[in-house]
C-alpha cells in the first residue's frame, strides 16, 4: 500500500517507493481512493493523488510491479469513464492494472459530492456488470477501445455479504480489510462457499509502531497464509521509513 494519506508529501515519493518495491520483488503497488473526504487526509482517509492518474504516472517508472486501486470507490464515478481510464492505463503499462473496486464506505463524502449513499451497492455491482461487458466487447451502446489485449484483473474488497456476492460473481480478486486471522479464514470460507470460481483471496494489514510492530506482521501474514492467503496488501506507515521496512518485512517474513 503505497503512502497516499499526505498532501505535504512530495509525490517523488510515491515513485521512489513503487520503484523501491519492484526491486524487492513486491507483486503489486496499491494505492487508495478518496475524492473528497469530510475530514483531512491522514491514516483514516488516503488517496491524496487520484489513483489512475497516478498509477499511469508510476507506469512510466516502473517495469514488471502491478499496479493497483485498493480500492477505487466505483459508485462515486461513471463506470464507462473509469472502463475507458482502466483500459488506457492496463496497455500504456505492459498489462499491468489490477482494478480493484469497492462500494465506499463514508456517507458523508458521497453527500459532499452529490452522490446517493443508500443505492451505491446497487450501482456498484451495475457500474461492475457495465465495465465487464466493455472488456470483453459485449456492449452494445458504441465502440469500446482500446479493448484490453490481456484480461484486466478486477479485484473487489470489503467483507459484507454482499461484497462478498460481488466479488463471486465478478472478481478475479477480493481483498479483505479490518480482519484478524480467524475473521479472515471465515470470511474466506464463505467467499469459497459462494463460488467455484479460483478467485485469488487476501487481506490489508498495517505495519504500526516499532519492531514490535515487524512481529506482529510477520506473524499475520504467517497466518492468514496457513489460513488460504494468496496475497497479503501491507501498509508500512510513514512515507519516510518505508523503503527500509519493505526490505526489512521482506527479509524478516519470507513471505515476499
Amino acid at each position: 500500500m503505497l503512502p497516499d494519506q499526505s498532501a505535504a508529501m512530495p509525490p517523488v515519493r510515491l515513485s521512489e517507493i513503487a520503484v523501491a518495491a519492484e526491486e524487492l520483488a513486491y507483486r503489486t503497488a496499491w494505492l487508495p481512493d478518496h475524492l473528497l473526504p469530510p475530514e483531512p487526509f491522514g491514516t483514516t482517509y488516503g488517496g491524496v493523488y487520484e489513483p489512475l492518474v497516478t498509477l499511469g504516472w508510476l507506469a512510466a517508472q516502473t517495469h514488471r510491479i502491478r499496479l493497483g486501486t485498493s480500492v477505487l470507490i466505483l459508485p462515486l464515478r461513471n463506470p464507462y469513464a473509469v472502463a475507458k481510464q482502466a483500459a488506457t492505463l492496463h496497455r500504456l503499462s505492459g498489462e499491468r492494472l489490477v482494478l480493484g473496486i469497492g462500494t465506499g464506505w463514508d456517507e458523508t463524502e458521497f453527500a459532499a459530492v452529490g452522490a446517493e449513499y443508500s443505492g451505491r451497492g446497487r450501482r456498484t455491482d451495475e457500474g461492475l456488470a457495465v465495465i465487464r461487458a466493455l472488456f470483453a466487447g459485449e456492449h452494445d451502446g458504441g465502440v469500446f477501445e482500446p479493448r484490453p489485449l490481456a484480461p484486466i484483473p478486477v479485484m473487489v474488497g470489503g467483507t459484507s455479504e454482499r461484497a462478498l456476492r460481488r466479488a463471486a460473481r465478478y472478481a478475479d480478486e477480493w481483498q479483505g480489510v479490518s480482519l484478524d486471522a480467524a475473521g479472515f479464514a471465515r470470511v474466506a470460507a464463505r467467499l469459497r462457499e459462494l463460488t467455484d470460481r479460483p478467485i485469488r483471496i487476501g487481506t490489508r494489514f498495517e505495519w504500526t509502531g516499532g519492531d514490535a510492530g515487524l512481529d506482529r506482521a510477520i506473524g499475520f501474514a504467517h497466518e492468514v497464509a496457513a489460513a488460504g492467503a494468496d496475497t497479503l496488501a501491507m501498509w508500512f506507515g510513514e512515507a519516510d521509513r518505508t523503503e527500509e521496512r519493505l526490505a526489512r518485512f521482506q527479509k524478516a517474513s519470507g513471505v515476499v
